[in-house]
């Protein structure tokens, strides 16, 4: 098998260097670009299969650089920021991105969400065989990937589908975010459960604020009383 191909984009060139060394000690083939351009022309020449991406770049900033990346095809992104602000998160996480890690971090966990961020986009990606999930006025459709919410289309990442796509497959359940890194994301380890909270926070902004319904101490579900 072709090793895996990982785009790191990242100007500190310490944690460039250690991310390459570590990932490629690991079995991937990596290449690294310093600043935002360099990773865009990165991406267009070395088709990765996953972006570890810094949001903080000279240049083009990690933002546009996920848009642009993610024009011609989705690939899997894992953002890098010093900054675990909210706002900065959540846009990062609404161009693209499916997942981030804040500075400093682990390279062992890095290694762990690049391997399960690549395991999901290995999954087989056809739902043409399941039905269309209609919950009063929210219809989504797996074939197409499309949602729609009162008869307007509501643009959805491939994340936010996928998160919301497994909260409306049993509505009545609630799910801890451990539960939903498992069978939304593939971790097999309790990381990234803000991650969770920050994807609920983009699809609320979208759909409505009370169509996933927070149950304190345990987790989310879907609030098909918010749909009728």
């Amino acid at each position: 098998m072709d090793k895996r191909r990982i785009a790191v984009i990242e100007d500190e060139e310490s944690i460039a260097g250690s991310i390459s060394a570590r990932l490629t000690a690991e079995g991937f083939d990596v290449e690294v670009a310093g600043d935002g351009l360099g990773g865009v022309a990165l991406c267009q020449r070395f088709r990765p299969d996953l972006v570890v991406l810094d949001l903080m770049l000279p240049g083009l900033d990690g933002l546009e650089v996920c848009r642009r990346i993610q024009r011609e095809r989705h690939v899997p992104v894992l953002m890098l920021t010093a900054r675990d602000t909210e706002t900065d998160v959540e846009v990062g996480l609404g161009v693209g991105g499916d997942d981030y890690m804040t500075k400093p971090f682990s390279p062992r966990e890095l290694v762990a969400r690049v391997r399960a961020l690549l395991r999901r986009a290995e999954r087989p990606g056809g739902r043409d065989a399941e039905d269309c999930i209609r919950l009063g006025t929210l219809l989504i459709d797996p074939a197409t990937h499309s949602v729609k919410h009162h008869g307007a289309a509501i643009h959805l990442t491939p994340t936010e589908f996928d998160l919301l796509y497994r909260l409306a497959q049993t509505p009545h359940v609630v799910f801890g975010r451990r539960r939903l890194l498992e069978e939304v994301w593939n971790y097999r380890v309790g990381a990234g459960e803000r991650t969770v909270d920050s994807h609920i926070r983009a699809i609320r902004r979208k759909l409505g604020q009370g169509v996933i319904r927070t149950v304190h101490g345990i987790g989310y579900a879907l609030d098909t009383n918010a749909l009728q």
